[in-house]
Order: C-alpha cells, then structure tokens, then sequence
C-alpha cells in the first residue's frame, strides 16, 4: 500500500430525466475532488462553499463510507487528511451526496490496493445511497441505466449523449428527503402502466439518440413530477417556455429537484441559457456537458494543498 499523495476526482450527475425514476443516471461535469495524504488522524478539510460547516472527522459522509467498506472487505484504513473540492451545488439535485458516497467507496478502494471492480463499487455505492442512479453515473461517467435491490444491483453504461445540458438552479435548497415525501405510496395499475410505458421510451429514445423523442418523454412523467410540481418554483412556467418557445429537446428535474435539466442542441446550450435567463432572470442558468469519464484517480506528482 502506497503512502504517496493522491487525488480522487468523482462527477456529478442528474437522475431520473423524467421518468426513469431512480434508475437512469447522467454524470454532468461539475466535480468532487479529494486531495488526500496519511496523517495520525482522520481530518476532512475544505474552503469550497457549502463544505466549510460538513464533520471534519469520523462522521464524515465519506470516512463513514470508506469505513464502511473496509469492514466490509476486511480490512483497516490508515487514517488520512482529505482536502475536499467542489463546484457541485448543495442539495440542488446533481448529485452532491452521491459524489461523496461514491468517493468514500474510492477512497478505501485506494487505501486497500484497489482490490474492487467497477460493478463492486457501484454496488456497495448503491447499498449505502438506495438507488443505483447517481451513483453509477459518477462511477461509470456519461449515462446509465440500473435496477437495485438488496440482493442484487444491476446496471447498463450507455455512453455519452451528444447534447448540452443547461440547467436552471433556484436559490432555494430542496432536501430529497422532503421532496420524497410528496410522492405517493402507490399508484392504479392504469397509471402503472402509462408510467412505466412512458419510461420505457425514453431509455430506447435515449439509447438511439433520439433527443427529440427523449426529450418529449421526459416532459410526460408520471412518477415524480406531479407530486413535486407544488415544491418547485417556476416548474410549471419552466415546463411551458422550453416546451413552446426554445430550441431544447425537452426538461425534467434533476433529481428531485429543485434544479430542472434542458436537454439542449449540442453546441447550442449557451444560446439556450441566454433566452432561458432573460426570461426567467430570478432563476441561475448554467450550461454542462455530459462527464465523459467516471472516477479519475491522480498520484503522479500530485501537490496537496495544504
């Protein structure tokens, strides 16, 4: 086991795209980066806004997943400093907690001699976070498709799409936990069906490359977006605008929101994001791409900040 420096650099992501519904994941390229070096204890750092106020010590998110998979494999971590960096917004639905989950299985990946493939670390990812969505999109990079239980998680890598991302960030957070608590606990077979029918023409729509299908899909869900459309500002508006007056292919929440995600042209994200800020000027609109590359881990002649 090295005792050399190293970084880990884990994406973002956007879940759901509609009503993929705890199943489809998009890593976006905003970033988790964990500069960490062996210290006597465990100590987590950051100057990144939002991270200043997060547990410096074992109950941090990360150093509890870490710990977590080291017992799991049975093994013991060296304890570390980690300098945590990010540009993910904080509860906005990109997947800052899944960042972090998935960094914590890396990190006691890295500290144990990498004995854990791909599908291993999406897994004991997805066992921790409950759905394999984000997590696998910021494990595998571009967009994935999975199903999890508590016995099995499985999962489909399906490439890079060929669009923009331009997403509308309020200034409001919006806790899962919260937006969860609007959906219902079941729904008629009627409406199982149209639900189910409707997502599975958006994974072919978005498997084929068909943004406009894709996108059309996204706007008809019946899982989450109903049910949510109370707890997020300007949704109905949002919804209204791209679908009538904008080049998009079509919108959904990221996640459970409160940021809602464009599927725009390629190279035409930043001509969307000019029309959508002047027309909703309260709301921050950002262009993405989609994060070509999954999990990156650095050693060579790494500087740790201090």
């Amino acid at each position: 086991m090295s005792q050399e420096p190293f970084m880990i650099k884990v994406p973002g992501s956007s879940a759901n795209l509609g009503p993929g519904f705890d199943s489809v994941g998009l890593a976006v390229n905003r970033y988790l980066t964990l500069e960490v070096q062996r210290a006597n204890s465990w100590l987590f750092t950051s100057s990144s806004p939002g991270l200043e106020d997060v547990p410096s010590g074992e109950d941090n998110l990360i150093c509890e997943v870490a710990l977590h998979v080291a017992k799991e494999l049975g093994g013991v971590l060296p304890t570390c400093k980690v300098n945590m960096i990010s540009d993910i917004p904080l509860a906005r639905g990109l997947g800052s907690s899944a960042a972090a989950i998935v960094a914590g299985v890396e990190l006691a990946n890295q500290l144990l001699g990498e004995p854990l493939t791909l599908e291993e670390k999406v897994r004991y990812s997805s066992l921790w976070e409950g759905h394999p969505d984000n997590v696998a999109a910021s494990v595998y990079g571009g967009l994935v498709i999975g199903t999890h239980t508590e016995e099995a998680t499985d999962v489909i890598y399906g490439g890079i799409p060929e669009v923009d991302l331009v997403l509308l960030v309020p200034s409001e957070e919006l806790k899962t936990k919260k937006a969860r608590g609007v959906l219902p606990t079941d729904l008629t077979y009627k409406s199982a069906v149209r639900a189910s029918s409707v997502a599975n023409v958006l994974i072919a729509a978005l498997l084929q490359g068909n943004w406009q299908l894709a996108g059309k899909m996204m706007t008809e869900d019946l899982f989450h977006h109903p049910y949510r459309l109370a707890l997020v500002p300007h949704m109905e508006e949002v919804i209204r605008v791209v679908q009538q007056e904008t080049i998009a292919y079509g919108v959904a929440l990221s996640g459970a929101g409160p940021t809602m995600l464009c599927l725009a042209p390629m190279n035409r994200g930043e001509e969307l994001k000019e029309q959508l800020q002047r027309t909703f000027p309260s709301l921050e609109v950002q262009v993405m791409q989609p994060a070509v590359a999954g999990i990156e881990v650095q050693r060579e002649s790494l500087h740790v900040s201090e």
